[in-house]
């Protein structure tokens, strides 16, 4: 065996795990976490395929779904700290894990607040424009869903960290690209009254940015795995 592959596979094992046995209730409450901020970007894209269907009662039934998934995450991101700092466990690295989850924090909330700024409001969003919506938020959701599995690597190999926050910074980029596509073509329109552009400028953005706040918390994952490399 070659020296390198010693070393990489000495950095491999030294890395590879944050928990300990004790903490392995911990690690399943944390993963629990990172499912339920997956499932929010996902509710919410079915959220907003079913209101572009003008399938408005199914609409609210996935907001109110989503609204109970946000919650559930709300308790145990509480219930999680709590623990951190009860029962002192991985006191080196508990700094770094609740500033992942107050992060991702911010995505579930994102997404309870696009449907219900939709429920509230009820954009009109002309047809020429719905597959631009639906591409929008797909692109979204594949940032999120990349950032939970930087997620799920920071905790168990954090050698991984770096391929999925790339692809994160990717997402979040085509996301850029799309809502500017979306916006301008909202606004090169004749058919469209001002005032209905910038109703759809605004939930553009709104829908965008899951995808910046997925990157926020990739960027975090970055510096805590680096930390943890030292």
């Amino acid at each position: 065996m070659s020296s390198y592959t010693m070393s990489e596979n000495a950095k491999r094992s030294r890395v590879k795990g944050l928990f300990s046995s004790r903490a392995k209730s911990l690690e399943l409450s944390i993963d629990h976490y990172l499912t339920l901020a997956e499932q929010s970007t996902l509710l919410l894209e079915d959220a907003i395929k079913k209101y572009l269907d003008d399938k408005l009662d199914l609409f609210e039934k996935q907001r109110e779904s989503l609204n109970r998934v946000e919650h559930e995450a709300d308790e145990l991101r509480r219930s999680i700290k709590y623990r951190l700092y009860a029962e002192m466990l991985i006191p080196d690295a508990r700094g770094d894990v609740l500033g992942v989850l107050e992060t991702l924090d911010n995505v579930v909330d994102q997404a309870k607040d696009v449907a219900s700024h939709i429920s509230i409001e009820k954009p009109q969003v002309y047809p020429f424009l719905k597959d631009d919506f639906r591409e929008l938020m797909e692109i979204c959701v594949k940032a999120v869903g990349e950032v939970t599995l930087a997620g799920r690597a920071f905790f168990r190999e954090l050698y991984r960290v770096t391929e999925h926050v790339e692809k994160v910074h990717y997402w979040e980029h085509q996301a850029d690209e799309a809502e500017e596509r979306l916006k301008r073509k909202a606004f090169s329109s004749d058919e469209i009254k001002l005032f209905r552009r910038m109703h759809i400028r605004y939930f553009a953005e709104e829908i965008g940015s899951i995808a910046d706040e997925a990157e926020a918390v990739a960027d975090r994952l970055s510096i805590y795995a680096i930390k943890r490399n030292l």
